[in-house]
């Protein structure tokens, strides 16, 4: 009987699953790469540790890790934060890692003006935020967004989580 093939059902829920896989170890790898160079080589700071541990949690394979632990003195990534503006003037403050920050900028201004949303100034959305203990941020007075506005804002941080230079997104939205 033809078209009864196992493979012809699942390939397209594999190449998903696939791509969302190899997106998160991308980042994983990215952030173990910036720890080891962030201590100089130094393969027992707690930092290079706990990402290690949390690439392990995430099923990255050794032979990825032990690689990213010895190409991280090669490249040059640094962290970024960027302040933005999404649909219903919520404030966002979007960190990460890049090799590259032109390109960064280039590729949140056309994701946010995709969904509605612009580029801030350097200091222009921090203040609607407080740091926490963990290094993220978390707002000081929650907007409520539209039912328009917020659908807008959950395919904008969709897009956002995708691209590959963003670790996380933070939202003054309720």
């Amino acid at each position: 009987m033809a078209g009864h093939s196992k493979w012809a059902k699942l390939k397209h829920t594999k190449g998903k699953t696939d791509t969302q896989k190899a997106r998160l170890f991308g980042k994983l790898v990215k952030i173990v790469g910036a720890e080891i160079k962030k201590a100089r080589g130094d393969k027992t700071a707690p930092g290079v540790r706990t990402a290690v541990e949390k690439a392990r949690a995430a099923n990255v394979p050794a032979d990825t890790i032990e690689r990213a632990l010895t190409k991280g003195n090669e490249k040059e990534l640094e962290d970024v934060v960027y302040e933005a503006y999404g649909p219903g003037g919520c404030a966002l403050i979007l960190t990460g890692l890049t090799d590259n920050r032109n390109r960064t900028v280039q590729e949140l201004k056309h994701l946010l003006s995709l969904h509605g949303g612009a580029l801030a100034n350097p200091g222009a959305a921090l203040w609607a935020f407080t740091k926490n203990t963990e290094g993220g941020y978390e707002p000081i007075a929650p907007i409520e967004l539209s039912d328009e506005d917020s659908q807008k804002m959950a395919e904008l941080s969709d897009a956002l989580e995708d691209n590959d230079d963003i670790n996380e997104v933070y939202s003054s939205a309720a």
